[in-house]
């Protein structure tokens, strides 16, 4: 079957909204609903994105994924900034979400790079359904980045207008060192990942730009 007939399109988009189901599902369960707010209208947006871009014919393969590992590469320094700055533990303070750092690095650090890396892999061949996922990292972990910026302007749930790091336990997990960000209380402008936020949305705009731009391009064969 011809991996972009009607038939193969409309395949590839019931496995990509499972997908986005699971996910959605799966971070909800593991770390709580803000994030998964966030994560999931991006896998939306990215969904309609690959469906008015290469779900149809694949986009210059090779342009595609250079784009694509340019934004994932970014995106690993900025996740390391935030494992140093304890981006987990900053969003359980921020929203009272049991996000611990082991969290993090399991899922985001160790997990999802092998989704990363598969995709390459399969935007190199032309299957469809990495398309999808490319645009879910132009959108999410590339764009959406911007939430950095709103982070330290949000009043924490937890102990609001104690500027001390706190503990405890949310969910049943003992959480420790919670830092308080919120700008009116430590006078400081910043949140976990907020230095380096901008390096993932550069390759993540530019490639949302570009998909657009050549949508309608026909690749040779």
């Amino acid at each position: 079957m011809d991996m972009y007939s009607a038939r193969a399109q409309a395949l590839n988009q019931v496995v990509a909204l499972a997908l986005i189901a699971v996910f959605v599902t799966a971070l909800k369960t593991n770390v709580g609903i803000p994030p998964t707010v966030i994560v999931g209208a991006s896998a939306l947006v990215g969904f309609f994105c690959w469906r008015a871009t290469n779900l149809r014919r694949p986009i210059t393969p090779l342009a595609t994924t250079v784009l694509f590992l340019l934004t994932t590469a970014a995106l690993h320094i900025h996740m390391y900034e935030e494992h140093s700055a304890l981006f987990g533990p900053a969003m359980s303070r921020l929203f009272g979400i049991a996000f611990p750092d082991e969290r993090f690095m399991q899922i985001f650090v160790f997990a999802l790079p092998v989704l990363y890396y598969l995709t390459a892999i399969g935007l190199l061949l032309r299957v469809p359904l990495a398309g999808f996922v490319a645009w879910f990292i132009f959108i999410g972990p590339g764009i959406a980045e911007f939430t950095h910026f709103i982070f330290p302007l949000i009043t924490p749930v937890l102990e609001p207008a104690n500027p001390a790091p706190i503990d405890a336990v949310i969910n049943g997990v003992q959480m420790k060192g919670l830092v308080n960000h919120h700008l009116t209380v430590t006078g400081k402008y910043y949140f976990p990942g907020l230095y380096t936020a901008i390096l993932p949305m550069i390759p993540g705009m530019c490639a949302v730009w570009w998909m657009f731009r050549n949508r309608n391009v026909k690749l040779a064969a």
